[in-house]
């Protein structure tokens, strides 16, 4: 009888196995169903939430039925906005009143600016729907800088003072030569050449000049008028570009 007690409680011990494996393996499921609801297909769940959505937020359907032989009332069609037409030029007799204003306003820089004509500083070139302005770059700028020296001050408040009177679009044009620049506020000379262009708008538009009228565009080194292997041909390539157009809408004078 002993013997068979000592066997028996032999074999109770051993029955925690059982129950042991028992919890690993709800264990392990429960971890597989976690990781399962953890990792959710993004795809199919942004599916799922706009279509939610569109259920949620769909217009009221009609709740009158439609009788069978009779055609349905179709809805009304959405209305489709106009889009405006860009403006276009100045034709007949407006077309000959803008160009005896460009002829009038080029009078007034030749002989207001004279002084600075003759000296080589500002040049002017007149086609039938621009007035060309050529400021060189010594009058207004330092080397490399974009902030107007002391002197382009009263220089582009008399420009102002010319141009103001008139509603002809301006398009300020910035230029520098090839040579890279070495700047950490300019990275190229795209950069200065656009600075440059918007100081001068900054300064008309301080002096009086309607922002509406006023664009300002960087070239960099694209575009020179002289070479760049010589001091000289650099400094031509330097410069501010003043373009009054024709037109008084500026957009429409960058579109031609």
């Amino acid at each position: 009888m002993r013997r068979r007690r000592v066997q028996e409680e032999a074999e109770n011990h051993e029955r925690w196995l059982v129950s042991y494996a028992d919890f690993i393996t709800l264990l392990f499921a429960f971890f597989v169903v976690m990781y399962s609801v953890s990792s959710v297909n993004e795809g199919k769940y942004k599916v799922l939430s706009e279509t939610l959505e569109g259920v949620f937020q769909a217009t009221q359907k009609s709740m009158k039925p439609v009788q069978v032989g009779q055609s349905s009332a179709s809805p009304p069609q959405a209305e489709v906005p106009t889009v405006e037409p860009f403006p276009s030029q100045d034709s007949g007799g407006d077309a000959e009143e803008a160009r005896r204003r460009l002829k009038k306003i080029a009078d007034q820089f030749y002989g207001e600016m004279e002084a600075l004509i003759s000296d080589g500083l500002i040049s002017l070139n007149e086609t039938d729907d621009w007035l060309e302005v050529t400021l060189q770059n010594k009058v207004l700028f330092g080397s490399g800088d974009a902030i107007p020296r002391d002197e382009a001050f009263p220089l582009l408040d008399r420009i102002a003072k010319i141009l103001k009177p008139y509603p002809n679009a301006i398009l300020v044009e910035g230029f520098t030569d090839n040579l890279p620049i070495r700047s950490r506020f300019y990275p190229s000379n795209w950069e200065l050449s656009a600075a440059r262009a918007a100081a001068v708008v900054r300064l008309l538009l301080v002096s009086g000049i309607q922002p509406d009228r006023l664009a300002a565009i960087g070239y960099g080194e694209n575009h020179p008028v002289a070479r760049n292997d010589t001091e000289a041909g650099r400094q031509k390539n330097r410069r501010v570009v003043l373009l009054v157009a024709r037109t008084s809408n500026s957009r429409l004078a960058l579109r031609r």
